[in-house]
């Protein structure tokens, strides 16, 4: 049996607090401007529900690198704020003034005050409760629509492009990318051993890929100029489909298992409560040793809301299993959650193998490096 120590376990839903790290290396001659717009961006940003504070540290090496630090009541608030039309505006006058950045966020473990100076408040937001165990690979998704009628011309393009090396540099790889889609949307999951930014660029830079992504421009719904840097860098930021939570058992996984996407059609603002609800979910199956379900990964943004997860069963010999909602009144609660408009009806078993079967997206490519 898989112990809660050996699982391979991510989650931003377990109520901990967060800590983001924001590195910035800016422009020659830009300190300036770059302060003011900070100053603008930080007024706002105190406003935000779940922002606790914020630091704005400059080099004592360098003074053309700075950190901004900022802690939150939990991950789900940062996320929802980061991942918005708010914040893509918010930041965009930061973006001329510096040359790289690279966020990383923690939850935060453990923590050492000075007894004398603590303050007579306690800190909001709990700690992690125990470590989780990783598996060195970092896991992220892209979505985007394409024109409606373009679907098929789409899939031809993106199953079709020969595959990027996959050694980025001495410590990052690309293990995996696996692409889907549901109607007009697409959906590419990346997995990536080591730097996922230094991967992402990687990727962009390779011929075949830029070739691929010159091909679909014509059929995107978002318009987007690549040899433009803004341009280019508004489009990947609308399109970011975070990873919000991933359970899988440790060690290597066996032969015969089939990966599956499934779109779930959130209500409007229920994106995040359906996120955390099959987050839950997920859980609960990987404490069963007997449990066909191998791995998933759910990626959340706004209402659009993924669940892709690696099944020793085919996906329909357990519809209620593959959807994540086995166990009482778990369908009645998916059913609150989702636009049964779009889904239909979740109420007997024939519907709720047809949700499945619309729910259950296109598998375009799936490809893994050599060795992963």
């Amino acid at each position: 049996m898989t112990t809660l120590s050996e699982r391979i376990s991510q989650s931003a839903f377990d109520g901990s607090r967060l800590r983001v790290v924001l590195l910035l290396d800016l422009h020659e001659g830009a300190q300036q401007d770059f302060l003011e717009a900070y100053e603008h961006l930080r007024n706002q940003v105190a406003s935000v529900p779940g922002h606790i504070t914020d630091q704005l540290c400059q080099s004592i090496e360098n003074p053309s690198q700075w950190l901004i630090t900022s802690e939150w009541e939990s991950a789900p608030p940062f996320l929802a704020w980061v991942n918005s039309e708010e914040h893509v505006k918010m930041v965009q006058p930061l973006h001329g003034c510096v040359r790289d950045t690279r966020s990383l966020r923690f939850s935060v473990l453990r923590e050492t005050s000075n007894i004398a100076s603590l303050a007579p408040e306690p800190p909001k937001g709990r700690l992690q409760a125990n470590p989780r165990v990783g598996d060195g690979v970092v896991r992220h998704a892209l979505t985007f629509t394409v024109k409606p009628g373009s679907e098929s011309m789409v899939a031809e393009i993106l199953a079709g492009y020969t595959s990027p090396e996959a050694r980025v540099d001495d410590t990052t790889r690309l293990r995996r990318t696996s692409l889907f889609m549901h109607g007009n949307r697409v959906v590419r999951a990346v997995e990536v051993q080591g730097d996922l930014v230094a991967a992402l660029r990687h990727i962009s830079q390779q011929p075949e890929v830029r070739a691929v992504e010159e091909a679909i421009n014509p059929y995107l719904e978002q318009d987007r100029d690549l040899s433009d840097p803004n341009s280019a860098r508004v489009f990947f930021t609308r399109a970011a489909l975070p990873a919000v939570h991933h359970v899988a058992a440790g060690g290597q996984q066996p032969d015969g298992i089939r990966r599956h996407a499934l779109y779930y059609p959130a209500k409007e603002g229920c994106g995040m409560a359906l996120a955390r609800m099959l987050a839950r979910q997920d859980e609960l199956a990987a404490d069963d040793p007997s449990c066909p379900v191998a791995g998933s990964t759910i990626f959340q943004r706004d209402d659009v809301v993924v669940r892709m997860v690696d099944l020793r069963i085919p996906v329909d010999s357990d519809p209620m299993l593959s959807l994540g909602v086995r166990g009482p009144r778990k369908t009645a609660v998916l059913r609150r959650l989702i636009d049964t408009d779009v889904a239909g009806g979740l109420s007997n078993d024939r519907e709720i193998a047809h949700f499945l079967e619309r729910a259950d997206m296109a598998l375009i490519t799936d490809r893994r490096a050599p060795g992963a």
